[in-house]
């Protein structure tokens, strides 16, 4: 079998992995469950290759994360739920439906106008699901404002999209200060936990949770992507230990050989670099 531009060609190659008796022993166990987490980290992997900015990398990290689609569209059909054209269409038809302003009769070329479309045909698209659902004898439980916002999603992203929600009622702070003397709040009561006589680590957690879902606020202010600042200082973190690695290297040790003020004065050095 050769490489092909042509999605039928993937969609074959996942089939005979997940052939029973000829395809792959490794392929042939995953389930919707096991291969989830596979998806995200490839999510993330495109997001990386981006931030890099390595053009070939965000093409074959794209291409890992579309394999992720079609082995589960491969999963649905093996279940005779659905398939990858099936996700094709109705991710096509979502699309046309969603942009009148493109593929319909509505002209509208303002930004916010379109947004605004946007929530008020996905609010359509949920009351034609509770009607369908209806029509069929089942019942959906009621929904919340917050109970849309998806829990698989990264912790600081989903307190981000939880806080935008609650925003739309008006359920917010005025301004970044207030939200920063909220996580100053935050820092004073785990602060107390921490010294307590008898800390509580389940406490400790709770309050280390408020102070991480208070900067997560601050970022919406601020108009920031909480993940994307957070792995920025991850990667300037990680270029500064390395100095301190290849600074020690050059005199024949390591930094479990250095004392803390030694690493402490590399960091400085990196810093300024």
């Amino acid at each position: 079998m050769t490489p092909s531009r042509d999605i039928a060609r993937l969609v074959e190659i996942m089939a005979r992995l997940r052939t029973p008796g000829t395809g792959c022993p490794w392929d042939l166990e995953q389930t919707f469950a096991t291969i989830a987490p596979y998806t995200i980290e490839e999510a993330y992997e495109v997001a990386e290759a981006i931030s890099r900015g390595d053009r070939p990398d965000i093409c074959e990290e794209l291409g890992d994360l579309l394999l992720q689609v079609v082995f589960h569209a491969r999963m649905g059909e093996e279940e005779g739920a659905f398939d990858f054209g099936s996700v094709v269409e109705a991710i096509t038809a979502k699309m046309i439906r969603r942009h009148p302003h493109v593929f319909g009769d509505d002209d509208t070329r303002d930004v916010a106008v379109a947004q605004d479309a946007w929530a008020r045909i996905k609010a359509e698209e949920k009351a034609a699901r509770a009607a369908r659902l209806a029509a069929e004898g089942k019942v959906e439980p009621p929904r919340g404002l917050l109970d849309g916002v998806a829990v698989g999603l990264p912790a600081l992203t989903r307190a981000v999209r939880l806080q935008a929600k609650a925003g739309t009622v008006g359920f917010d702070w005025n301004d970044p200060l207030a939200v920063l003397a909220k996580i100053r709040e935050e820092l004073d009561e785990i602060e107390a936990e921490i010294v307590t006589p008898s800390p509580v680590r389940a406490r400790q957690s709770d309050e280390l949770g408020d102070v991480l879902f208070a900067v997560a606020n601050l970022a919406r202010h601020l108009d920031l992507d909480p993940e994307t600042a957070l792995r920025g200082t991850n990667d300037k973190f990680r270029r500064r230990f390395a100095h301190i690695e290849a600074r020690l290297a050059a005199e024949g040790r390591t930094p479990a050989e250095a004392t803390l003020d030694e690493m402490e004065a590399l960091w400085v050095e990196a810093k300024g670099m």
